[in-house]
Parts: structure tokens; sequence; C-alpha cells
């Protein structure tokens, strides 16, 4: 029985547009969170909001940035 080939389970000609709409998404988070951040009092703000938001934010950033690298040639 012959090894089968490791491939992605995503074509490589999505990399780009993956890349760009997860970037951007996540830059919408990123922005909606500082601007909670600067226009809520102290006393008015959510932790689980916070911690929503950036993880939501985090992971958008962490995985455009992958698709962003292996768009760009460099496999990680």
């Amino acid at each position: 029985m012959a090894p089968k080939p490791i491939t992605s389970p995503v074509p490589d000609t999505c990399y780009p547009t993956l890349a760009v709409s997860m970037l951007a998404i996540g830059l919408l988070f990123t922005a909606y969170f500082f601007v909670y951040e600067a226009t809520s009092s102290r006393r008015n703000r959510s932790l689980a909001k916070e911690l929503t938001t950036g993880a939501v934010a985090s992971f958008f950033l962490g995985f455009g940035s992958l698709f962003l690298l292996l768009a760009s040639g460099v496999y990680v």
C-alpha cells in the first residue's frame, strides 16, 4: 500500500480570498473592541463582552495571517 501525499483541505486558489476576508473581519472586530473600550465608562464595561470580542478578533486575525503567509508562498 503506497502512502498518500498530504494535501490541504482548502484549495490553493482560495488562499488570497480567505486571507483578505479574514483579515478584514478581524480588523473590524478589533476596531469595534477599541471603540467599545474608548466610549464605555469603567462601570458599564462587561468582561464577557470584552473577552468574546477579543477572542473573535484574535481568531480571524490569526487565521487571516496564516492564509496570507500561505498565499505568498511561505508554507508553515
